[in-house]
């Protein structure tokens, strides 16, 4: 499978799958979660769903611009939002606060990303 279409399906799921949670958080958790906890799983939503979409542009990227660079800043995005976002849901609904720990892993994987994508482009002829 060509790197743009892994990158624009996986894009798309994550996307979904970022709605889904945010109607989840919306619908199905208003009662059961404190404020606090709601707003962490809201916060996991919303980066999943900005991610995806950055996914949708390592898939236009890389019909761009080749290199192990854009590939790199997919799969940061991809461990971006497992790691961050699925920490802040498991926090969320399990109340399990040492996974607060792991989660800016999550976000230094899409400050990796994104630096990606910068220096695939700088690169770029």
């Amino acid at each position: 499978m060509s790197q743009d279409r892994r990158f624009f399906i996986l894009g798309s799921i994550f996307a979904a799958l970022g709605v889904a949670a945010g109607a989840f958080g919306a619908h199905a958790l208003e009662d059961r979660l404190t404020p606090d906890l709601l707003s962490i799983f809201e916060t996991g939503a919303r980066y999943q769903l900005i991610h995806a979409l950055a996914l949708l542009a390592v898939a236009w990227a890389s019909t761009r611009w080749s290199g192990k660079a854009v590939s790199i800043a997919g799969w940061a995005f991809m461990i971006g939002i497992v790691i961050f976002s699925g920490s802040l849901y498991t926090l969320s609904l399990t109340e399990i606060r040492i996974l607060g720990a792991i989660t800016p892993i999550g976000g230094v994987a899409f400050i990796v990303g994104w630096i990606s994508l910068v220096w695939s482009a700088w690169k770029s002829r």
